[in-house]
């Protein structure tokens, strides 16, 4: 990683493993699920946090445009290892929540060893373009969405607790917010 990020224009860039990754969150159905449900209130910070994301995401997406993949190196495969597992992650997380009812808390497959497997798949792809290509910026990119997706998740588990309740309590009882960090105290 230099200092100086590198600037250049070209097919073998970054954009291309941004693609998934942005397609999967503008389309993310637990967003649309919630949204649609009505009774998604959010606080004034929560509504600034909720529009930052999605800004970040546009801001990575037009730097990855600019930021060239490190062809032949172990740099690129390891990133691209990485953001393979985030992809599979991704996947089977969204077809975790699509097969499960309608109204129902989603407790099966990766949500069983996280709340958010989406945003931990989604994470793990923005590392591995870090890696991939090598560069500090893109790596703060990501720091700042990772803070980001922290802060509105404490809206997401609010409606989550208003809508399923105890059911969700224990959930969160039991289950780590994020992969590897310690399970969550809050009863609401």
């Amino acid at each position: 990683m230099s200092l100086i990020p590198e600037f250049e224009l070209g097919l073998w860039n970054a954009w291309i493993l941004v693609i998934p990754m942005t397609i999967n969150f503008f389309f993310d159905v637990r967003a649309k699920v919630a949204r649609e449900s009505g009774d998604f209130q959010l606080t004034k910070k929560e509504k600034i946090i909720l529009n930052a994301i999605p800004l970040t995401i546009i801001v990575s997406f037009v730097y990855a445009v600019f930021l060239p993949l490190q062809l032949g190196t172990t740099w690129l495969y390891g990133g691209l290892l990485i953001y393979l597992f985030g992809i599979i992650l991704t996947a089977v997380a969204v077809l975790n929540f699509a097969s499960a009812p309608k109204n129902r808390l989603v407790t099966k497959g990766l949500y069983r060893v996280t709340r958010n497997p989406v945003y931990v798949g989604m994470l793990l792809m923005q590392i591995g373009i870090v890696v991939a290509c090598t560069s500090w910026l893109y790596l703060l990119l990501t720091v700042v969405l990772l803070i980001l997706l922290n802060a509105i998740l404490s809206a997401e588990e609010r409606y989550c607790l208003e809508t399923y309740g105890d059911a969700y309590r224990k959930y969160m009882s039991r289950t780590p917010r994020w992969i590897g960090i310690p399970k969550s105290e809050k009863r609401g």
